[in-house]
């Protein structure tokens, strides 16, 4: 959805801009060439392979670019440390990057056969091996159905305790046949996806984190700077959406049938009512844009 972000984020060619998600530099190549000599753009990423290659692709913008390796959950620290006190706009490209997906040795895809991994920050001691040989059978079904919406989470992560303890699950490929050994049939992609997903979400914190950044960027936005949003599964576009209406929001409900509501100055105007989709075209091209829905707001 490159066109509709490059739209929506960029509305002021010189001001200060925040990829908070940069994975391969993609979107923040094209947000370069839209910026003026005043402008700026800051990539941050968790994983440092992320930050190496993208380097490489920004290469040629390198004054106008500043890239950190940190969570950007830190948001308000990393624009202190950089003194850049506001921003004009923020873009989050959530879930996993092409870039990840398709660097296998992450263990993030169940397509390969690599040590489960799924860390998007190396540093960090908690990792997809920890998660499905020492989470105990209740944990492991609560992060695959709440993470991952999967119906037969209890049956998997049944599956996943008995085999376990025939011998430690160390790859990816191992997981995705267990899995596959409950599921089977035409369900089997479906439910892999699912729980590669929520093993995922749950070794790097991803929906606290959202929930951190959207608060900590909102007094970070100048007046007229946007928030631009996309994400992939329902659990992450419900945190956006109730974000999104509660900053909007002209009041703040009572409680009390006898007691008005209370006005209140809202932070935030809301661009997309409706989130925008990908074009049937893009979709043909990138099947991951599929699921992909982007929403927008802009600081009052």
């Amino acid at each position: 959805m490159l066109n509709e972000v490059l739209e929506h984020l960029v509305t002021a060619t010189d001001g200060n801009y925040v990829d908070g998600t940069l994975g391969g530099g993609g979107h923040a190549e094209r947000i370069c060439e839209r910026l003026t000599n005043g402008g700026t753009l800051i990539g941050i990423d968790a994983d440092a392979d992320a930050i190496h290659e993208a380097g490489k692709r920004l290469q040629r913008f390198e004054h106008s670019v500043q890239l950190v390796n940190d969570n950007t959950a830190h948001i308000a620290h990393i624009l202190r440390s950089l003194n850049i006190p506001t921003i004009h706009g923020l873009l989050l490209d959530l879930g996993v990057s092409s870039f990840q997906l398709d660097e296998a040795t992450k263990g993030f895809s169940y397509r390969a056969n690599e040590r489960l991994d799924m860390r998007m920050d190396r540093r960090q001691m908690l990792d997809a091996h920890t998660v499905v040989n020492s989470y105990t059978e209740e944990e492991l079904a609560d992060v695959i159905f709440h993470y991952g919406e999967e119906r037969v989470s209890r049956r998997i992560a049944h599956r996943i305790v008995v085999k376990r303890e025939e011998a430690p699950i160390e790859t990816t490929g191992r997981l995705a046949s267990i899995v596959e050994s409950v599921v089977g049939g035409k369900f089997a992609t479906k439910s892999l996806s699912r729980v590669f997903q929520a093993i995922r979400i749950e070794v790097n914190n991803e929906l606290h984190r959202l929930q951190s950044i959207l608060k900590d960027s909102l007094p970070l936005l100048a007046p007229g700077g946007r928030i631009v949003v996309i994400s992939y599964h329902s659990l992450e576009d419900r945190i956006v959406k109730i974000f999104f209406n509660k900053c909007a929001a002209t009041f703040i409900p009572s409680g009390n049938k006898f007691q008005p509501d209370i006005p209140r100055v809202p932070e935030l105007r809301i661009l997309t009512k409706k989130p925008l989709e990908a074009s049937e075209e893009e979709q043909k091209e990138n099947s991951r844009s599929r699921s992909a829905k982007l929403r927008v707001a802009e600081r009052t």
